[in-house]
């Protein structure tokens, strides 16, 4: 099992201080607007008013607004990742438990305080990027590339299979849970979090 390359929709990647500025007022504006208007009703001309900057600004880092939201959804595994590193390096306890938790945790509170994630998430919510590039698969990629360190495992094809599987599972059961109740129905979170434990024990212990 082969990870996923990494998946850009930038036209061109932002090379001075101010272009990277610019690009992230726009990125801002677009989570924005999608919370505010949902992403049939998104315009590159409304994010470019809203980002303050001009519609040719937009147009040099993205095509259109699809190429725009699949950027939002790299960013928001990029920050995903960090947040998720971050609360490892604080853990008195360096287990695969604590790992899940974190992971699982982090996810549900970018769910419920990241603009714009609600629609965008990784990729998978709304038809951005390349449907070739599966989200799913970039996320599990990412997490066997964070985790196997901290877990000290060899990430290979069979610890990139179990979080892939791991990774699907735990997609499902939030999206469950967020169907139910706007701010996620705690009981299958912990429906969700039991069946993770249960699965990733019996291959992680």
């Amino acid at each position: 099992m082969k990870p996923v390359p990494h998946a850009t929709s930038l036209r061109r990647a932002p090379v001075q201080r101010r272009s990277a500025e610019r690009l992230t007022r726009i990125l801002d504006a677009c989570a924005d607007l999608l919370d505010e208007v949902g992403y049939d009703a998104l315009s590159t001309r409304a994010v470019a008013q809203r980002a303050g900057v001009p519609i040719g600004s937009v147009y040099r880092f993205f095509g259109n607004k699809r190429q725009m939201a699949d950027a939002l959804a790299q960013r928001n595994l990029d920050r995903y990742a960090e947040r998720v590193t971050e609360r490892l390096a604080g853990a008195a306890v360096r287990d695969w438990r604590t790992a899940m938790d974190a992971v699982l945790d982090e996810y549900l509170l970018m769910k419920r305080t990241a603009p714009g994630f609600s629609l965008v998430d990784f990729g998978n919510q709304i038809p951005v990027g390349a449907r070739r590039a599966e989200p799913n698969h970039r996320v599990a990629d990412r997490l066997t590339d964070l985790l196997s360190g901290y877990l000290q495992r060899t990430p290979d094809e069979d610890l990139r299979r179990v979080f892939l599987v791991a990774v699907e599972t735990a997609d499902t059961l939030v999206h469950l849970a967020f169907r139910v109740s706007p701010e996620g129905d705690e009981r299958i979170i912990e429906e969700a979090r039991e069946l993770l434990r249960a699965y990733l024990a019996r291959v992680l212990d």
